[in-house]
């Protein structure tokens, strides 16, 4: 029989899909909090995260009650970066009708908030790990200490959803955006509201340009708590404070070591 330390080593050198995970390892997301995207090319899941952008979070719940996102296009696509949309004009610099919003670039990690946060990474200069499946970066825990000040930001992974802006930071409005790729420069320099929990091959398939030649459209934005029952996207999340998850990223800092990032940890959904 084999000990719990080496058990537990050989959880972690499996790949995933080996990895069996437990009934207590999954969660159902907020159906109040979980933005529905049906686009040309398919269906995406949404995740919000009221404690990283409320204001944000509550204009694109407020946009999509009032249809303003309804056959919106994704005026601007850029393979391995981003795909931009949520302009009524279909163009960067439309705004709608309401006012445009402060930045919500970064967040204090209140106590009752940090017990939420499971962390990846401990470093001398600084943490990352997931609230829910939102991924965030903070001070490192000596500076938190020092400061009193435990500061955390979204971070720009691929599947998450920003606020798009002009150049002044409070000018964010209607647009938004979804990560392709990592792109850790826009970190505290862009509002992050949510991550795709399905279909992000979705939004990867959207037609390339700036403008693109045939661009795709948002047909229908909606809250799941706003659709009946049998529309609503039936989904399990990974939830980052179980077995499965942990032995996920086990795996992955076992096969990167020095390299590996929050980046790294696709959020699992069944």
């Amino acid at each position: 029989m084999k000990s719990p330390l080496v058990a537990s080593l050989i959880a972690a050198l499996l790949p995933l899909a080996a990895v069996a995970a437990e009934p207590g390892d999954w969660r159902t997301p907020d159906p109040a909090q979980t933005l529905v995207i049906d686009t040309t090319r398919g269906r995406m899941v949404v995740e919000l995260a009221p404690e990283v952008a409320p204001l944000a979070v509550a204009r694109v719940k407020q946009l999509a009650r009032e249809g303003v996102y309804d056959g919106l296009q994704f005026h601007r696509v850029i393979a391995g970066f981003v795909a931009q949309t949520g302009n009524p004009n279909n163009r960067d610099g439309g705004t709608s009708e309401h006012p445009d919003l402060e930045p919500e670039f970064s967040l204090l990690l209140t106590p009752d908030l940090a017990a939420e946060v499971v962390m990846v990474t401990q470093a001398s200069d600084g943490r990352t790990g997931f609230l829910r499946s939102m991924p965030l970066a903070a001070v490192s825990a000596g500076e938190a200490s020092r400061s009193g000040r435990p500061r955390a930001w979204g971070a720009y992974c691929p599947g998450v959803f920003g606020m798009g802006r002009q150049a002044h930071p409070g000018s964010a409005n209607s647009e938004i955006f979804v990560m392709l790729e990592a792109a850790r420069r826009l970190d505290r320099d862009y509002t992050p509201f949510g991550r795709v929990i399905a279909g992000l091959d979705v939004a990867r398939s959207l037609a390339v340009g700036e403008p693109p030649a045939a661009p795709d459209q948002m047909v229908r934005v909606t809250l799941a708590a706003d659709l009946p029952q049998d529309e609503r996207p039936q989904l399990e999340v990974a939830d980052p404070r179980g077995a499965a998850f942990q032995a996920k990223v086990a795996a992955l800092r076992a096969e990167k070591g020095a390299d590996f990032t929050l980046c790294d940890v696709e959020i699992l959904v069944r």
